[in-house]
């Protein structure tokens, strides 16, 4: 049984050098996010710290919670108030520490949102494109999936929920692009990149209209869906690293 401990101030300077923190400029704070206890024996990771994670975290015992989706995010209400505070009085009533990486963790290059994607996909990565080369290109391993239907059948299995594609179900798939979460409006980079097909998380009005006139398919395979992969591996690489106790908990979310 794993009784090892780390300081946080260790853990999150371990997490800002791990993520290359300071190389993106983002919507919202990354790193440690909100303040508890010095030492962390259990950690709890999931997507985004709503309230259904951290009352497990409060179950597990938890030290500290470990998100992609944390909070304080440019232009939202600054106010303490409603919900936002039955969060953070959570977190704080029980010395949890809150760690939050958002485009960080999109793009790392093995624990991110998008190389875990490849793993899960079985995609060769050949390329990154987009600010940030949040965008990833590559090719499907399996010669058995050359349309777009055989994709699209292939992620749902993966993923497991139903996937929306845009475009011909019998389109000849060759250079596939991806970037997880609501990542749509890069579909134009993806198209410029000559990619056959994107895959993201979400899908607005306008992304319809781009890609059937641009004859590249979009795929939305859900935010939630998406983002499930990076936080989780993560989360191991940090009990790895420090002998401490990990609990992915996978809050279900439809979008």
């Amino acid at each position: 049984m794993l009784n090892k401990s780390v300081e946080r101030k260790a853990l999150a300077q371990f997490l800002d050098k791990e993520l290359q923190v300071a190389r993106f400029r983002d919507y919202c704070p990354n790193g440690l996010q909100v303040e508890g206890r010095d030492e962390i024996k259990r950690i709890v990771s999931g997507v985004t710290a709503c309230q259904t994670l951290l009352d497990r975290a409060v179950e597990l015992r938890a030290d500290a919670v470990l998100v992609h989706h944390g909070y304080f995010w440019r232009g939202e209400d600054t106010r303490i108030v409603g919900q936002k505070l039955k969060r953070l009085k959570t977190l704080i009533d029980h010395s949890m520490s809150l760690f939050a990486y958002h485009l960080p963790l999109d793009s790392h290059p093995s624990l991110g949102n998008n190389a875990q994607l490849a793993q899960l996909f079985g995609f060769d990565v050949s390329a990154r494109f987009g600010e940030d080369e949040l965008g990833w290109l590559g090719h499907v391993q399996s010669e058995s999936i050359s349309k777009l239907s055989d994709l699209c059948t292939h992620l749902s299995s993966r993923l497991g929920r139903e996937v929306l594609a845009i475009g011909n179900p019998d389109q000849v798939i060759e250079t596939i692009a991806w970037c997880s979460g609501a990542a749509q409006n890069m579909l134009s980079a993806a198209i410029e990149s000559g990619a056959s097909v994107f895959i993201s998380g979400e899908i607005s009005e306008p992304t319809v209209h781009l890609a059937r006139e641009s004859g590249v398919a979009y795929i939305s395979a859900g935010h939630h869906a998406t983002e499930r992969y990076g936080v989780k591996a993560l989360g191991q690489r940090i009990a790895e690293e420090f002998g401490i106790e990990h609990y992915f908990v996978d809050v279900d979310n439809p979008v």
